[in-house]
């Protein structure tokens, strides 16, 4: 793509057959182009991610695996599948892998599907904490199916107390526990659940949606040695196609299957499997490897910069692709500091803090991520400006002209999908 897109034929036809559809996907383009992207689920995926994506395997219904399918003509998309599986046993070092889950719920619903019955206890950590909603939420199908007993961080270091996780085990013995988050900023010791998990004699999954990409380009441990299901989404810091998959032993490999085939889902999304595919392929890579390190320390430089201008980061600091920025020494709510961002040109999502005095739509806290601008070729320097940038926007909405302005500049020098990455 250049300054003005140039999407090919295809594109020309939509634009001729639905002028609507095909203005949205401009204007998409020029939002992203025209600003900052801190949201720390997102990432912008290669022109090939996008390729297979566009491509005539999403006309194809390929119910079942390879080799054994519901219907016939599939004996191409199954390449695409084993490729799919073969790449992310090698990348993640796992005996097992499932591409088919379309999400990191449909991945986790499959999982608990596969070891617990309703009914079952699950222990889990606490949305509010850091979890997510199917960890046990009572709006989500996690906390109407099963009994969950949920654990948290510590008032004090704002970290998982680990003691409190094997009390709550010995306390409920759980058939399941799970370990993971959406909103934790700082490694997770699976190494610990593990001997939690094996001393109450329960399942141990992770749930690693977040920090997979990190863990692909070896930037912090793996999950993999230590659970004995790992899901994980496809399209955060692994930089693939918006997606899920889950990971195990070979012990529950059968299991596994037939909980994402056929209990909760009907026929895979083959374009969706061959995009996957193609993430793997490039996360296989060197460079990958490189990026992922390049995320995590842009994520360090974002915050500690952002400690600098008097917005406290929860446990202090991040070991991942993310901060949570707690706002209550400046008076601002994580709604109106999301609010005062966007308005500057800057993408990022209000977020609870642990023990937050405030609702779910108000927060106290904003939740910041790199790997967005770490794709771009953003660096240490370029966070640090952005790290001010955020500060000074959120402290004073008067500034959001001058923000914006060097938010236009920025973007203009880093543009996504100007060249390959």
């Amino acid at each position: 793509m250049g300054a003005s897109p140039d999407y090919g034929p295809d594109f020309e036809r939509l634009r001729e057959q639905d002028p609507e559809v095909a203005q949205v996907l401009l204007d998409e383009v020029a939002r992203v182009r025209g600003g900052l992207q801190l949201i720390a689920s997102e990432n912008f995926t290669s022109p090939a991610v996008l390729a297979a994506l566009g491509s005539t395997l999403s006309n194809k219904y390929a119910e079942g695996y390879p080799g054994r399918r519901y219907y016939g003509g599939c004996e191409v998309v199954d390449r695409a599948e084993r490729l799919a599986i073969d790449r992310a046993r090698e990348l993640f070092g796992a005996e097992h892998a499932n591409v088919q889950p379309h999400s990191g719920a449909s991945a986790n619903l499959a999982a608990y599907a596969a070891l617990m019955q309703p009914g079952d206890t699950m222990l889990a950590m606490a949305l509010p904490h850091g979890g997510h909603l199917t960890h046990g939420s009572r709006v989500n199908f996690s906390g109407r199916w099963f009994d969950v007993a949920s654990y948290g961080v510590r008032r004090d270091t704002e970290l998982i107390d680990y003691d409190e996780v094997r009390d709550l085990a010995l306390r409920h013995q759980p058939k399941l526990i799970v370990c993971g988050a959406t909103a934790y900023p700082r490694l997770i010791d699976y190494g610990v659940f593990r001997g939690i998990a094996d001393e109450v004699g329960a399942w141990l999954l992770a749930d690693v949606a977040h920090p997979i990409g990190l863990m692909a380009g070896r930037a912090i441990p793996s999950a993999v040695p230590y659970a004995d299901v790992v899901t994980f989404t496809t399209h955060k810091a692994l930089r693939g196609p918006r997606g899920g998959g889950i990971l195990c032993t070979a012990e529950l490999a059968a299991r596994i299957d037939r909980a994402v085939f056929p209990f909760i889902q009907g026929g895979p999304l083959m374009h969706a499997v061959a995009a996957k595919a193609v993430a793997f392929g490039e996360a296989l890579r060197p460079e990958f490897a490189d990026y992922a390190r390049r995320v995590v320390a842009n994520a360090r430089t974002l915050c500690d910069t952002l400690a600098a201008e008097g917005m406290r980061p929860v446990s202090g600091g991040t070991d991942t692709h993310l901060a949570l920025i707690d706002l209550r020494e400046l008076g601002v709510s994580g709604a109106e500091a999301e609010r005062r961002c966007a308005a500057a040109g800057i993408t990022l999502n209000r977020n609870a803090i642990p023990y937050d005095p405030e609702p779910a739509a108000v927060t106290s806290g904003i939740r910041v991520g790199t790997p967005c601008v770490t794709t771009q070729g953003m660096g240490l320097q370029e966070l640090k400006e952005i790290g001010s940038l955020v500060a000074r926007v959120v402290r004073d909405p008067g500034a959001v002209a001058d923000v914006r302005e060097r938010v236009s500049a920025l973007a203009a020098i880093h543009r996504p999908y100007l060249s390959e990455y």
